[in-house]
C-alpha cells in the first residue's frame, strides 16, 4: 500500500540513475518543461518555412529561385546560384560568396545589404531577368 509520503519521496532505486530522492521532483519538472519547449521549437519550425516562403515571394518564385535570390543579395555577386541537391562533400554554403560581399567583418559582421521587404525578391528577380536579356539583344 503507498502512502502520499511515498509518492513524494520516492525510493533511490526507484529513480533514474543520476537523480536523488530530494532532487526527484525538480528533475521531473524540468522534464515536463524541456518536452514543452522541444515541441514549441517543433511547431515553430515548422510553421517558419512556409511564412518565409510566401514573405520572400513563394507562389511566384520557386524555392531554389528564393535561395539563389538571397544569396545573390546577401554576397552582391549576380552568378551565385543554389546547388540543388547540394553536393555531400561541398563548401560550407555561401563560402564562395564571402569575398564578394560588402559586409563589415569582423566578430560582429555587420551587413551593408539593404533589408529585404514584403515579396521584393520578385521585384528583384524580374528586373535581374530584364537587364540580362538586354544586354543578350543589345551586340
Amino acid at each position: 500500500m503507498t502512502t502520499p509520503e511515498s509518492e513524494t519521496n520516492p525510493k533511490a532505486e526507484d529513480l533514474p540513475p543520476g537523480t536523488t530522492p530530494y532532487y526527484a521532483n525538480m528533475h521531473k519538472w524540468i522534464k515536463r518543461a524541456v518536452l514543452v519547449c522541444l515541441v514549441a521549437l517543433v511547431i515553430e519550425g515548422a510553421f517558419t518555412l512556409p511564412f518565409m516562403a510566401v514573405y520572400y515571394g513563394y507562389p511566384t518564385l520557386s524555392l531554389t529561385e528564393i535561395c539563389s535570390e538571397l544569396l545573390k543579395v546577401r554576397y552582391s555577386d549576380d552568378t551565385l546560384e543554389c546547388k540543388v541537391p547540394y553536393p555531400p562533400l561541398g563548401p560550407p554554403e555561401g563560402a564562395e560568396g564571402k569575398d564578394t560581399a560588402r559586409d563589415d567583418w569582423g566578430i560582429q559582421p555587420v551587413p551593408k545589404y539593404n533589408r529585404i521587404g514584403w515579396r521584393e525578391l520578385v521585384r528583384i528577380h524580374e528586373e535581374r531577368e530584364a537587364r540580362q536579356a538586354a544586354e543578350q539583344e543589345a551586340p
